[in-house]
């Protein structure tokens, strides 16, 4: 029972990154009909975000140390971060531990930016082509996003921590009345849950409850119409394409204590995030993230050493296992539209 607790735990993490990324391809393809190739570029970018504020907020110069010289007599020296002078050392060790919650901040008008320059400069031009079109350009705008990364930052992993607040791991084991650390999990992760159950709550009460998220559902169900009340609905999936840019980077804002950014991540999430999307039914949101988290789960049990032995690389495919059931039973997906990509 204790193995089951903690795989399902391990796929928690991996199925909320899933459910996110999904979640903003959805969206977009939603609203706009666009196949979005370049999405896990957008997760990738978030997540650099955060390595570059923590690269910002570490920037330091050299001060002599007060009553200490070397061999030699001369003043010792040390690397003072700036944020240390401005905002005092206390203070400033705290902002510096707390560089990726604080990079959500630099991070939404960064990427609203990014998905603002995407949809005006290039994807609005592809509404009308053929889907391999799109996924031809998005493709291509993924690889060069990555490169321009690789060039800036270089191909190797970049570590950034999580706060030291959340460095350890919660004892689940006592909670659950089990052995004392029989299920140890990272604080870390489950932040990164409740961080996500957060995000995709403010996204569908967003188109739930607020006006502009009414118009936006209703055009992604008849555009015609809207368009013909007055409503410039062009407009508003422009500002949804943004937002969608926003979920994908907040997502690999929060991921990087997780996995250390590197170029290539964004690629590593996008093949899967799609096949999430196709499982749950394209276009449908709530069909993502339900998609992300079983996925993810399954996924987590197909990792277990009893398993690997049994079927030695099991956890490489079973997400595609699982897709091709899905849509020989249920071709639509498990919440799918009628009529979403069967023209």
């Amino acid at each position: 029972m204790d193995a089951i607790i903690l795989q399902i735990l391990n796929g928690l993490d991996k199925g909320s990154a899933y459910a996110l990324i999904a979640l903003g391809l959805t969206l977009i393809f939603g609203t706009l009909g666009v196949v979005n190739f370049a999405h896990g570029a957008l997760f990738m970018l978030g997540s650099f975000c955060a390595v570059t504020l923590n690269r910002i907020l570490n920037l330091s110069h050299e001060v002599a140390v007060p009553g200490e010289t070397d061999f030699l007599g001369n003043p010792l020296m040390r690397e003072v971060p700036y944020v240390y002078e401005w905002f005092g050392e206390a203070t400033g060790a705290a902002i510096i531990d707390w560089s990726v919650p604080l990079a959500i901040l630099l991070a939404i008008p960064v990427m609203g930016f990014i998905g603002l320059a995407m949809e005006r400069g290039l994807i609005k031009h592809f509404y009308k082509r053929p889907h391999a079109d799109q996924i031809l350009v998005t493709f291509g705008l993924a690889i060069v996003l990555q490169e321009i990364i690789k060039y800036f930052y270089g191909a190797n992993p970049i570590p950034t921590p999580a706060p030291e607040a959340f460095r350890g791991s919660f004892d689940f084991g006592l909670l659950l009345g089990f052995d004392a650390n029989t299920i140890l999990y990272p604080y870390w992760r489950l932040v990164y849950f409740g961080f996500t159950v957060f995000i995709v709550a403010a996204v569908f009460a967003f188109l739930q409850f607020t006006t502009f998220g009414m118009v936006v559902r209703a055009g992604m169900a008849d555009r015609e119409t809207v368009g013909i009340l007055g409503i410039n609905i062009d407009r508003r999936f422009t500002i949804v394409f943004a937002i969608a840019a926003i979920v994908a980077g907040l997502a690999g804002v929060m991921y990087t204590p997780i996995i250390s950014p590197n170029y290539n991540m964004g690629m590593n999430f996008l093949v899967l995030s799609f096949v999430v999307v196709v499982v749950g039914g394209m276009g449908s949101l709530p069909g993502a993230v339900l998609a992300g988290f079983v996925l993810g789960i399954l996924e987590s049990f197909a990792s277990m050493p009893q398993v690997l032995d049994l079927l030695p690389g099991l956890n490489q495919i079973v997400i595609y296992l699982v897709a091709i059931i899905i849509l020989l039973t249920r071709p639509r997906g498990l919440m799918g539209r009628k009529g979403v990509m069967e023209e």
